[in-house]
């Protein structure tokens, strides 16, 4: 039988990357996951992973090993639940991911009501970019992720998508307000741009539309952070990227004005989840 402390440490090495960073997480020495990672290969008699630059990466036999433990731990985790259902009672927990620009709609009214209809179930909700989202999923460390605009995997089932168009979000006056058509790239030109890093929907959507345009735009603030985006704009400093749905808010009280873009994947944009 496999050792599941031994499958456990080789998930957390192979996704931090290296041993030093898999034994910070689980706050334990170093040299107990390297023993445990040693035995693991002289039960099975191959290598599980192997050093490379200043990290460490899985070989096949360390991959296929990966997806074992995650398979098991789906199924463990799947008769626990219907244990509960046997039992009449709802608890548990429900983890998710979800982007920063998600947080204010989702704490608003889904989660009050979803906590008062089950009040056994511990909800964990975890920051994350698409990218990073769409890798915990398929590693199962969350259960459900509220993305935007993500790339297409056939290994993940969307549930609900919801049109959610990427607009160009401006201070209130400002002179594109008085373009009476949907902007075009270029009419960025001339002001002061704010961009979300890359491992985010929105960013790369952007990238997508300026690469197929030939536009290069040159951002003055780059940001991982919505809210840092939401004060660069409402502070009248320039403009930036956003759906309506992440500055409802901000629009209803005037301080910031969204205007559509003229390209179909960006008016047609999805948040699934």
């Amino acid at each position: 039988m496999l050792n599941p402390r031994a499958l456990a440490y080789l998930n957390e090495v192979i996704r931090r990357g290296s041993l030093r960073r898999a034994a910070a997480h689980l706050n334990i020495d170093p040299s107990a996951i390297s023993r445990q990672l040693k035995q693991l290969e002289e039960e099975l008699g191959v290598r599980v992973c192997e050093r490379y630059g200043g990290g460490m990466r899985t070989t096949e036999a360390g991959r296929l090993l990966v997806q074992h433990f995650h398979a098991q731990r789906s199924a463990e985790e799947a008769v626990l639940s219907q244990l509960v259902a046997l039992q009449g009672v709802a608890r548990g927990e429900v983890r998710i991911a979800v982007g920063e620009g998600f947080i204010a709609d989702l704490i608003a009214a889904p989660m009050n009501a979803f906590m008062n209809a089950f009040p056994g179930i511990e909800v964990e909700i975890r920051m994350a970019g698409v990218n990073e989202a769409m890798s915990l999923l398929k590693d199962s460390e969350v259960d459900l992720a509220l993305l935007y605009a993500p790339p297409v995997d056939p290994s993940l089932h969307c549930h609900v998508e919801t049109r959610q168009p990427l607009d160009v979000i401006v201070p209130p006056d400002h002179p594109l307000l008085a373009l009476t058509r949907p902007l075009m790239l270029r009419d960025l030109a001339d002001w002061p741009l704010a961009l979300m890093d890359n491992p985010f929907g929105m960013r790369q959507m952007v990238n997508m539309v300026a690469h197929q345009e030939r536009v290069h735009l040159k951002a003055r603030l780059h940001t991982n952070s919505v809210a840092v985006l939401k004060n660069f704009v409402r502070s009248g400093i320039g403009v930036t990227f956003m759906p309506e749905l992440t500055v409802v808010d901000e629009i209803e009280r005037g301080e910031i004005h969204h205007l559509p873009l003229s390209y179909p994947i960006m008016s047609e944009a999805r948040a699934r989840s």
